[in-house]
C-alpha cells in the first residue's frame, strides 16, 4: 500500500510498461473535466441570462399597469368632457329623448 502511494506520488506509473492504459484514464478524465467545466459555464451564462429577463419582465409589467391607469383616467367622462370643452364642444342641457317604435301586425 505504501509503495503504491509512493508511485502515485512520483509519477513512476506514467512511465510504466502498463502506462498506456493509465493514459487513457487520465485522458478520459481530462475530456470529463473540460466537458463538466464548459457545461457549468453554460449554465451560468443561462441563469444570468434567466435574471435578466426576469428583470424586463418586472419594468414591462410596471410599465403596462402604469400605462392601463393612464388609459382609465383617459376614458372617464369627466376627463373626456374637458378634452372636449377645450375643443369648443359644450355636453347637451337637455338629456337625450328615447325613442320607442311600435311595429304592430
Amino acid at each position: 500500500m505504501k509503495r503504491r502511494i509512493f508511485n502515485i506520488m512520483g509519477g513512476s506509473f506514467l512511465v510504466d510498461e502498463k502506462s498506456a492504459s493509465n493514459w487513457m484514464y487520465i485522458f478520459l478524465f481530462l475530456i470529463l473535466a473540460l466537458i463538466m467545466i464548459s457545461s457549468s459555464h453554460s449554465i451560468d451564462k443561462k441563469v444570468y441570462k434567466i435574471a435578466a429577463l426576469n428583470e424586463e419582465i418586472k419594468s414591462l409589467r410596471s410599465e403596462f399597469v402604469d400605462t392601463r391607469t393612464r388609459l382609465m383616467t383617459y376614458k372617464m367622462e369627466s376627463s373626456v368632457k374637458n378634452r372636449l370643452v377645450e375643443q369648443g364642444i359644450k355636453s347637451s342641457k337637455t338629456p337625450p329623448v328615447k325613442i320607442i317604435i311600435n311595429v304592430s301586425n
